[in-house]
């Protein structure tokens, strides 16, 4: 089941620049990591002799205390969907850095606690379990600081991918606050026991800015910024459409649009202010090119909340975050595109086809052709702008095609010459990156839009 149509020339006056999107990501990095240097030098310059096993022990407890602290700061960073580095760096590459980075914090942490009890243990000569229930009782803010870590391993142990599995990305979402508590009950812990910060003034300074700032970040962009555009925008809906078994699109209109500065592939969180999903916020990307009156979101039913967004009446209130992610025409970098879809990932992708300039194919995967959504559509902006639109069904059989180099190679020439966009989900996803560096297109060039949380 292909349907084909005449491509365009290449499109002329693209660029061949290192886009800002690599700048940015290291910079971000570099100052993570120069940070850490800084933190290194802290304890460098209030150390001035390590003496014995347990000056060892302590001093290494004393370095990964203050790097799990710091590490602290970053993760919260890193989350605080600060525009500048979610449309540059990627709303999924920055999760990435934070999943990393929270279970290099968690091991930082863990490895503070025991090497300080161990060292202490042998400064005073005592067993671990005295000398445990004395710092844990005795020493200022400790007790806050045993309960702080104790919520970092609950958090660490909830986002472990077994047990995302079983639960729903409403849930896992809001047991992620419990983070802000952890860091809040660890902090002060610091600034009291920290042999790097007592009777240290511009220590606790350079601390106290840190944490403020990356407070204050996280305040305003994921708390008063969401507020501020709900009042400012009064989106509601205005209809609800079918486009698939299992698939619709929720139709929007509201304020001073213009002013988001969606651009297509990008996502916004969505809260539906109505009975049973007013409290929660899931991420849908745009399925079309935000018009300054109108916006629209294309959603297939995989859990309670999608499913509920059917039933939606015109009139619904709505408050939209956003938008994020840098799945966007900034990522291209060269003259052709491949678009590849599987699913309900056209979402994205449809916007993209429709606003991408030069030539651009589109090879879009599903289970039957009944789940083709958004497919009218399609055809009618290929038929427009003269371009090639692939569509590929497992059942029937005889309409399949494999989601190999070869198969791919097939469907576009040249591939290793594209730029490619992916969104679909995870197992299609995986094979579909493997059969793309099969096939020689190089990983800077494949652009992934993920599902997973």
């Amino acid at each position: 089941m292909t349907a084909a149509f005449t491509t365009t020339p290449a499109g002329r006056g693209l660029r061949h620049r290192r886009p800002r999107r690599d700048v940015v990501p290291l910079a971000a990095q570099l100052t993570i990591w120069a940070g850490a240097a800084g933190v290194l030098a802290l304890w460098w310059s209030d150390t001035s002799a390590v003496i014995g096993p347990a000056g060892w022990l302590t001093g290494a407890g004393r370095i990964t205390g203050l790097l799990a602290g710091y590490a602290c700061a970053v993760l919260l960073a890193l989350m605080a969907r600060m525009p500048l580095l979610d449309h540059t760096v990627g709303t999924d590459r920055l999760a990435r850095w934070h999943a990393w980075g929270g279970r290099c914090t968690i091991s930082l942490a863990l490895a503070h606690t025991l090497l300080i009890i161990w060292g202490y243990t042998l400064s005073s000569h005592t067993n671990v379990v005295n000398q445990t229930s004395t710092l844990v009782l005795h020493y200022p803010d400790l007790l806050k600081g045993t309960a702080g870590f104790l919520l970092f391993l609950a958090v660490a142990v909830l986002s472990a991918r077994a047990a995302r599995r079983r639960m729903s990305y409403e849930t896992w979402h809001y047991l992620h606050f419990a983070t802000y508590l952890a860091v809040f009950l660890a902090f002060g812990h610091q600034l009291s026991n920290g042999a790097d910060f007592v009777g240290n003034r511009p220590a606790q300074i350079a601390w106290y800015t840190l944490f403020i700032t990356v407070a204050a970040l996280v305040a305003w962009y994921r708390f008063a910024a969401p507020v501020r555009r709900g009042l400012r925008h009064r989106l509601r809906v205005t209809a609800v459409q079918p486009e698939a078994p299992g698939v619709v699109s929720v139709h929007l209109t509201g304020d001073h649009l213009n002013e988001l500065g969606g651009e297509p592939g990008q996502f916004l969180r969505w809260r539906f202010l109505t009975r049973g999903l007013w409290w929660t916020t899931n991420p849908y990307s745009l399925s079309a090119p935000a018009h300054p009156h109108q916006l629209r979101i294309t959603v297939k039913t995989a859990g309670g909340h999608s499913a509920a967004l059917a039933h939606l009446r015109p009139g619904t209130r709505v408050w939209a975050e956003g938008p994020y992610g840098g799945f966007t025409a900034n990522r291209r970098t060269a003259l052709k595109v491949l678009l590849l879809a599987g699913g309900v990932g056209i979402t994205p992708l449809r916007a993209l086809f429709e606003t991408l300039p030069g030539q651009v194919t589109l090879v879009y995967r599903a289970r039957r052709a009944a789940d083709l959504a958004l497919r009218g559509e399609l055809d009618t902006i290929a038929a427009r702008r003269r371009a090639t639109v692939h569509y590929i069904v497992d059942e029937p059989a005889e309409f399949s095609s494999p989601l190999t180099a070869r198969g791919l190679s097939a469907l576009v020439p040249d591939l290793a010459a594209h730029d490619v966009y992916l969104c679909g989900p995870p197992g299609m996803a995986q094979a579909a990156i493997q059969a793309l560096r099969d096939a020689g297109v190089p990983a800077r060039r494949i652009h992934h839009e993920s599902f997973a949380f």
